[in-house]
C-alpha cells in the first residue's frame, strides 16, 4: 500500500538497497509484448523485452497529463466544467461526469490519475492556457526534456492511438513523475468520492489498478491504460524486496494479463525464480445441489447451455471493454 515518500525523488533513490537474489531474466516469462524492469536505486535495467519498440500507450498518457498540469501551477481549487469538447467521439467511451459537471482542478486530476477518467483529463487540457493544442505541445516538450526521444503525444486522455512511446521512455516518465507528491498520492488512492458542485451529486470512483488494494504490494505510483490498439498497459513504481523498482508492462492481451505479469515480476524479484503456474489458476468451486450423473443441459447444437451462457458473457465482456477504454 501507499506510504509517504520524500518530497525529492533523489532522496527516495538514495534509500539503502539490500542484497537481492541473483536474477536470471530467462526465468521471467511475460505475456506483455513490451516490458522493462528497472532498479530505481541505480537506474539499471534488470529485465527488458522489446523495450525500445514504439507502441500506443493508451491512458498511461495521463501520467504526462498530470505532470504538465502541475508544472503549469494553475490554481488547484479553480472550478472546471465538463462540456462537449470533453466528450469522446473517437472511441465512444463512457463517463459519469455528465455535461455541465463541475469539479475543482485538483479533483479532476485525482480522477484522471486514479480512475483514468477521460473527461476529467480532457477538461484539464482544455482549461490549460492556450487550450488543448497548447497543452499537447507542452506534453511533447516535456517528453523531449526528459529524454523521451521515441514518444509522441496527440491528446491529453490517451484515447488516440497516436499517443505512442516505448517501455524505456515510460520508465523515464515514471521516475520523473515520482517527484510530484500529488501524482504519487492521487494515482494510488484505492477509492475516492467527489461532490459535483453543479448538481450536488456525490459520485464514488475506484482505482483502475486493483493491485493498490493488495496488501502484498507497496505501490508508490501507478497508471493503467487500455485501448484496442495498445492492449492492456500498466506502469508502476513499487518497493519490492526492499528496493524501489520501476515496472512498465505494455500491450498485454486479456483483462488480467498485466496484473499476472506484474505478479510474475514481483515473485521473480523476490525469489529469483519463475512464478509457479498455480499462482494464476482460477479457483475451482464444486457445484452443490445437483444429482450425481446429471450434466448441464444440451442445446440444439449439442453444446451445453452453461457453455453457451459462458460464451455469451465472454462476448459481452469484450464488447464492453471496447466501449469503455479507460484503463
Amino acid at each position: 500500500m501507499n506510504r509517504v515518500l520524500p518530497l525529492v525523488f533523489a532522496g527516495f533513490l538514495a534509500a539503502p538497497v539490500l542484497a537481492a537474489p541473483a536474477l536470471d531474466s530467462s526465468k521471467l516469462k511475460l505475456a506483455s509484448a513490451n516490458a522493462i524492469v528497472i532498479d530505481a536505486a541505480d537506474g539499471t535495467a534488470v529485465y527488458s523485452k522489446a523495450a525500445d519498440e514504439v507502441t500506443p500507450i493508451a491512458s498511461v498518457t495521463k501520467l504526462m497529463t498530470a505532470v504538465v498540469v502541475l508544472d503549469a501551477k494553475q490554481p488547484m481549487d479553480e472550478q472546471l466544467e465538463v462540456d462537449m469538447g470533453d466528450f469522446d467521439y473517437l472511441k465512444g467511451s463512457r463517463s459519469r461526469l455528465h455535461m455541465g459537471a463541475t469539479l475543482s482542478r485538483e479533483q479532476m486530476l485525482h480522477l484522471a490519475l486514479m480512475a483514468s477518467e477521460n473527461r476529467a483529463a480532457s477538461s484539464l487540457g482544455r482549461h490549460y492556457p492556450g487550450g488543448q493544442l497548447a497543452f499537447v505541445a507542452a506534453m511533447n516538450e516535456k517528453a523531449r526534456s526528459l529524454g523521451m526521444t521515441s514518444t509522441h503525444y496527440d491528446d491529453a486522455t490517451g484515447l488516440s492511438p497516436k499517443n505512442v512511446s516505448t517501455a524505456n521512455d515510460l520508465a523515464k516518465l515514471v521516475r520523473a513523475a515520482a517527484a510530484y507528491p500529488e501524482i504519487r498520492e492521487f494515482s494510488t488512492t484505492p477509492a475516492h468520492r467527489v461532490e459535483v458542485s453543479s448538481t450536488g451529486q456525490t459520485l464514488g470512483f475506484n482505482n483502475s489498478n486493483a493491485l493498490v488494494k493488495n496488501d502484498a504490494w507497496d505501490i508508490q505510483l501507478q497508471k493503467t491504460g487500455y485501448i484496442r490498439e495498445a492492449g492492456r498497459c500498466v506502469v508502476m513504481l513499487a518497493n519490492i524486496a526492499s528496493r524501489p523498482v520501476v515496472i512498465v508492462l505494455l500491450d498485454s492481451i486479456g483483462k488480467l494479463a498485466r496484473v499476472t505479469d506484474a505478479q510474475r515480476v514481483k515473485y521473480w524479484l523476490e525469489t529469483g525464480e519463475a512464478a509457479p503456474a498455480a499462482m494464476f489458476r482460477p479457483a475451482v468451486h464444486k457445484t452443490r445441489g445437483k444429482a450425481p450423473g446429471k450434466a448441464a443441459g444440451k442445446t440444439a447444437t449439442g453444446k451445453s447451455s452453461s457453455a453457451k451462457v459462458a460464451g455469451s458473457k465472454r462476448t459481452q465482456g469484450k464488447l464492453a471493454a471496447n466501449r469503455n477504454p479507460r484503463g
